[in-house]
């Protein structure tokens, strides 16, 4: 379990200044974590748009449609 936490806060201290930088850093950050992975640029343009959408939206707006039980 320690494990997978230290991986999660390395994760958040590399992404941590994501809006500054180039396309090719991001995916430079993403296939460090996901080794075996190809598609990097699409996740790059998949976090990138999703950014944009958190600004104009509020994140309790996409945790609405989630049911609580």
């Amino acid at each position: 379990m320690k494990e997978y936490i230290n991986l999660f806060h390395s994760i958040v201290s590399d992404i941590h200044f994501w809006d500054d930088l180039e396309k090719k850093d991001k995916e430079k950050k993403i296939s460090f974590f996901l080794e075996n992975f190809n598609k990097t640029d699409n996740l790059v343009e998949y976090f990138d748009e999703f950014e944009q959408n958190l600004k104009k939206k509020t994140l309790n707006s996409y945790l609405k449609s989630v049911s609580t039980f």
